[in-house]
């Protein structure tokens, strides 16, 4: 049985894997021709299409690290009968905190105090000020693992007013925690100061926040995106950052990864920009890799594991 691994992975899902099965890392040569005899993958950012399946002649399971499942066709993968699995809830921490990083950053201007400090030059602090975010409004789209441990953050550091917009879980979502429930991102919107985005991204979510949108936040509001690339039009952002309409974003995700050094974006001081690094803890990577191996295991040997998608 071999399993071949496309991306980098903490050695401790590679480790397990080994105790199993041949394993081909991305490092060895060898990794491009896994279409001749994978048994399984182990993949983060790797793209599976649907003629790499067609090419495929042995690949029976597909175990995705994280919880984004864009990177790979899925229609394809039934059409095929091949397994996929990914990894949820076990980087819902990291991505939380670094969603949180995201908002301070940008509010209290930290990155960007932080490239003034380092070019040397004086600071007419007074020129520079930021806002606080006690009691201010953080709207949260998309009210699952992240989104909940987010508003969780917001609510308990800075006792924040949430304001949740997700239409596809229950009412009662969020019962023991102090929020209002928004109908429409037209009704939230308008609200908030801090938007924070945790959603998938698919046909409905692609440019859900447009230019149109964007208008209707106040000119002291930011977004955080940590979710993926693609959900806020990148090129009205930039409008309406760069007009003030908009204070500012942190964006861990982009349309196109990694972003060129020119992107219009990185020219706003009042952006900050990680390069798709929110689930980038030892602690998240070494959990991820570990599940992600012992899925993959599980599928091969006939079970159905808890993340199996498709």
């Amino acid at each position: 049985m071999k399993i071949y691994v496309l991306d980098a992975f903490h050695l401790s899902g590679v480790e397990l894997a080994e105790k199993q099965a041949e394993v081909i890392r991305w490092d060895d040569p060898r990794a491009k021709n896994w279409h001749e005899d994978a048994d399984g993958l182990m993949v983060r950012g790797k793209k599976i299409a649907a003629e790499d399946m067609a090419r495929a002649k042995k690949l029976r399971v597909i175990s995705k690290q994280g919880v984004g499942l864009d990177n790979i066709d899925l229609d394809a993968a039934k059409a095929h009968g091949i397994t996929v699995c990914r990894t949820p809830g076990v980087n819902s921490e990291a991505v939380a905190e670094m969603a949180l990083s995201l908002g301070l950053s940008v509010v209290r201007r930290v990155t960007e105090f932080d490239r003034m400090t380092r070019a040397a030059g004086k600071v007419q602090r007074a020129n520079y000020l930021g806002y606080e975010s006690w009691q201010k409004t953080v709207g949260i789209v998309g009210m699952g693992n992240i989104g909940t441990l987010v508003a969780r953050k917001w609510r308990g550091a800075f006792d924040a007013k949430i304001i949740g917009y997700d239409p596809y879980v229950p009412a009662n979502r969020w019962s023991e925690l102090p929020h209002k429930r928004a109908a429409s991102l037209e009704e939230m919107l308008p609200q908030v100061d801090i938007l924070s985005l945790h959603l998938p991204l698919t046909p409905e979510s692609r440019n859900m926040i447009d230019a149109a949108r964007l208008a209707l936040m106040k000119p002291s509001a930011i977004v955080v995106n940590t979710s993926r690339g693609g959900i806020v039009n990148e090129a009205a952002l930039y409008q309406a950052i760069s007009s003030g309409k908009l204070f500012g974003a942190g964006f861990d995700v982009f349309e196109v990864e990694p972003p060129t050094s020119d992107h219009p974006l990185m020219s706003l001081p009042t952006f900050v920009g990680t390069p798709h690094a929110a689930a980038g803890t030892i602690e998240t990577q070494a959990r991820s890799s570990m599940l992600a191996a012992s899925q993959l295991l599980e599928a091969l040997a006939g079970g159905q594991p808890l993340g199996q998608v498709a």
